[in-house]
């Protein structure tokens, strides 16, 4: 049985999950992994003749499958519509959602500007979740909390430490994890940081919960003594006109070894995809610290749960 909370709501923003509605998360997606992973199957797949739309303005490999194989795997049907299908160009944001509310029973886009999967929501009457935007990646945090979950339990007091870009990825870490008190720490170049109506948010939730939210230039002072260090490619999508500008400003923020004996037992993770000898070491990301593919995996089960609590099934 769902939590009825979650039943018929979106997710647009990591902020849009209380404490309680993470905890559930975590529990049902624990036990959809469990399940899936000794049988390779659901014995009572919830979704079944339950209909995804997702729709993509950006490529990707691991959204796209983890969706569309969570929805198989559950009994449902996930219906991809490529880039081609141009948001607010061929047809309003606001026709595609009246007409796609009347198709299917829930939808996920994957976007460059935020405002569209916001007003997806806003015009739908059907859930709407956030596969990716510019400002934020909120089932990427959910996956990635739900890692160190499996790993330390409880995870108030918990300190993450982001090095590079204080991107769509980081947002959703640390509205998220402020939710769940954790101290989410980033260390950034100059002119890289934040957008300061996040901070503002996070830092809110973090005073509700005992967490808290910091910024540094220094990256070995952001992981000395943390439990997480954590990482994104330098130049995202759209950004490959700033590539070579981005190399050299983030050149003093790679994570090997050096970097990493600031904090002898944290894991590392990386949202994917990654630029091994960029942001990364190939010895850092196959190290035995890694939880990278873990994470990558737990895509799939954190999904499946939400599709499974905001479905109501």
């Amino acid at each position: 049985m769902t939590n009825a909370a979650l039943a018929g709501r979106d997710l647009i923003s990591a902020a849009d999950l209380s404490a309680q509605d993470i905890a559930v998360l975590f529990a049902r997606a624990g036990e959809l992994k469990a399940e899936y992973r000794a049988e390779r199957r659901h014995a009572s797949p919830p979704l079944e003749r339950k209909t995804l739309a997702m729709l993509f303005q950006k490529p990707s490999l691991r959204t796209r499958v983890t969706f569309e194989a969570g929805m198989t795997q559950l009994g449902g049907h996930a219906i991809y519509l490529e880039e081609k299908i141009v948001l607010g160009g061929r047809e309003t944001v606001g026709d595609v959602a009246r007409n796609l509310e009347n198709f299917v029973d829930a939808i996920m886009a994957r976007t460059g500007p935020h405002e569209v999967v916001v007003e997806l929501a806003a015009k739908a009457s059907i859930p709407v979740i956030n596969g990716l935007t510019i400002r934020e990646h909120p089932c990427q945090s959910l996956a990635d909390l739900f890692t160190l979950h499996e790993r330390f339990g409880d995870l108030r007091g918990a300190t993450l430490a982001f090095v590079g870009d204080g991107n769509n990825v980081y947002h959703s870490l640390a509205l998220m994890g402020a939710t769940l008190g954790m101290h989410v720490r980033l260390a950034h170049p100059i002119g890289y940081g934040p957008s300061g109506r996040i901070v503002e948010r996070a830092e809110e939730l973090a005073a509700a919960s005992g967490g808290s939210i910091s910024f540094t230039q220094d990256a070995r002072e952001a992981v000395a003594g943390c439990d997480v260090v954590y990482t994104d490619a330098w130049t995202s999508m759209g950004q490959e006109a700033e590539a070579e500008e981005r190399r050299d400003a983030f050149a003093r923020y790679q994570v090997n070894r050096a970097l990493m004996a600031a904090s002898p037992d944290a894991v590392v993770m990386h949202c994917l995809p990654a630029h091994r000898g960029e942001e990364i070491t190939s010895e850092v990301m196959d190290g035995p610290r890694s939880v990278i593919f873990d994470q990558s995996e737990n895509r799939l089960h954190a999904q499946k749960a939400l599709l499974v609590e905001l479905l109501g099934a």
